[in-house]
């Protein structure tokens, strides 16, 4: 988000001097085009010195310099990855999201969210999905179960632990979602958390109408940052890939789904009272 920000900041920055990018590389000696529209595109990991020639050539004054160099370092710390073990792409992106955002929100139609799954419920779900993978895919599964595990610490962390809330679709808890072991864990896992003071996890029935018969197409999360002017977010996993948005008629249509749900889901005492009956 915060490369995403920064970059749209240098992008409005040029365009009010209304300098094209072959204009801007020029003046400021860089060897190639793309590094620019890497940048303003929030594709790579920014360079300090590279953001500060861009604010000297943009005549940035000294209130709006400092702002967009503190973003600018906060965009290139790299330091909270020490705290994951290796991770594939999807996950990384993913843990760049949560370790970022005051407040999580999530519908989950078929699948437990990641942040809420057992090291077995988890393993399941990668075995599932590897027929799937290509030839020449190579997966570590344990490093991926293990990293899923680091990025579920942001819930319990001592400080600055967000809001979390899920609402779960009942179908993701029974029958198919895993054999009737693996689900007794992960039902009693739930359970467990949603004792924590950060956390709700609300049960959608099977029976519960949403909103005169509304249908979501699919799961989904939305991601809050503390910082008002980082936007909310949206990720929903596709098979291949998640999808990241953020414009904001988007994130009005997904809060609206989500408020919907929780409207429709048992609340947080009757979801608890409902995962504690599935355990005996």
């Amino acid at each position: 988000m915060r490369r995403q920000r920064l970059g749209a900041e240098l992008r409005r920055l040029r365009a009010c001097l209304g300098l094209t990018g072959d204009q801007v590389i020029a003046s400021v000696g860089w060897p190639a085009k793309s590094k620019l529209s890497r940048l303003e595109n929030g594709r790579s990991r920014p360079d300090l010195g590279d953001v500060l020639d861009l604010l000297d050539l943009y005549r940035v004054d000294e209130c709006d310099r400092d702002r967009l160099v503190a973003i600018a370092r906060d965009a290139a710390n790299t330091g909270w990855l020490r705290e994951y073990p290796v991770m594939t792409t999807r996950q990384r992106n993913y843990a760049e999201l949560e370790t970022g955002c005051d407040r999580i929100a999530e519908y989950a139609a078929v699948i437990v969210p990641g942040l809420l799954q057992t090291p077995e419920y988890a393993r399941l779900r990668l075995q599932s999905s590897q027929r799937l993978a290509s030839s020449n895919a190579s997966s570590n599964m344990e490093a991926e179960v293990a990293a899923l595990m680091a990025r579920q610490t942001i819930l319990t962390r001592p400080s600055n632990a967000p809001d979390y809330e899920a609402v779960v679709d009942e179908n993701a808890l029974l029958n198919r979602g895993a054999p009737a072991t693996a689900r007794a864990e992960q039902i009693a896992r739930l359970a467990h958390l949603a004792s924590l003071p950060n956390v709700t996890i609300r049960v959608l029935r099977c029976e519960s109408v949403i909103d005169s018969f509304y249908l979501p197409y699919t799961g989904f999360s939305i991601y809050h940052f503390p910082d008002p002017d980082d936007p909310e977010t949206i990720a929903v996993e596709t098979l291949g890939r998640e999808l990241v948005f953020s414009d904001r008629e988007c994130v009005k249509q997904y809060t609206q789904v989500f408020e919907w749900i929780s409207e429709s889901a048992l609340d947080a005492k009757e979801s608890k009272a409902w995962l504690s009956e599935q355990l005996y």
